[in-house]
């Protein structure tokens, strides 16, 4: 059966998260009933990213194997005309090798996290940012965070729910930035602990209110305990905007 590597848009406000689970639609499920619409067939459809309730992705990647084999655009076009009318769309199906694997090949993952950071409360980024009406010192942030980047144990900023063998990750950039009202975070790395970027952004939103000193992040990452670091912030403003693969 040929195999078809996925990158796919959501808006993850109204599902339980990526993987399938039984309280509640996930959009792994939704797009294997897309799948199973077009071909009739039940398969399994496998993510690069097992997103949390909540969380958008820009570029999730997902593989799966069809019993027939179609032009890309083809299978892209009637997946999405199978998805309508929920907020998930397939942007690019591609030809992959068998052996190509959406969650176990990939070599990076890219991750943005979004703030609205005004007086006013928002009113089309619902959902889709954190909003944060104190003013935030961006320069100071982005600064403070310099100090995550390598290999570290990041114990401090892991869920306690965390299925993860290892506390230490390697952390390949983070950066912050403002474009008018939004900061940006934005975080570059093989793989993320549970909750990692989300636990990172409540700690720098404490150094954006000046509320801790730049030192203070490291002091809390040297000190490998969740009770050390800043609050979670909110799912809504994180996405999965990229995943990386070998000589792609």
């Amino acid at each position: 059966m040929p195999r078809y590597k996925l990158t796919i848009e959501y808006d993850g406000a109204d599902f339980v998260g990526w993987q399938r689970q039984d309280n509640g639609l996930s959009v792994q499920e939704v797009i294997e009933r897309a799948v199973k619409g077009y071909c009739q067939v039940d398969v399994l459809v496998q993510g690069a990213g097992r997103t949390d309730s909540g969380v958008h992705a820009l570029g999730q990647v997902a593989h799966v194997d069809l019993p027939r084999e179609d032009a890309p655009y083809v299978v892209a076009n009637a997946l999405n005309a199978h998805l309508s009318p929920y907020p998930v769309v397939i942007i690019k199906a591609e030809f992959a090798d068998n052996k190509f694997h959406a969650r176990f090949s990939a070599i990076e993952r890219s991750y943005e996290y979004r703030i609205q950071n005004r007086r006013a409360r928002p009113a089309l980024q619902i959902n889709r940012s954190w909003w944060i009406s104190s003013h935030l010192d961006v320069e100071t942030m982005h600064n403070a965070a310099q100090c995550l980047i390598g290999r570290h144990d990041f114990s401090t900023f892991r869920a306690a729910v965390c299925q993860s063998e290892s506390p230490v990750k390697t952390l390949n950039e983070i950066s912050v930035t403002r474009r008018g009202e939004l900061v940006l975070l934005r975080a570059r790395a093989r793989s993320f602990l549970h909750h990692q970027v989300r636990n990172i952004v409540g700690t720098l939103k404490l150094v954006g209110e000046g509320k801790w000193r730049e030192s203070d992040v490291a002091k809390a990452l040297e000190a490998r305990d969740r009770t050390a670091g800043g609050p979670t912030a909110p799912a809504e403003g994180l996405y999965l905007i990229h995943v990386g693969y070998p000589d792609a």
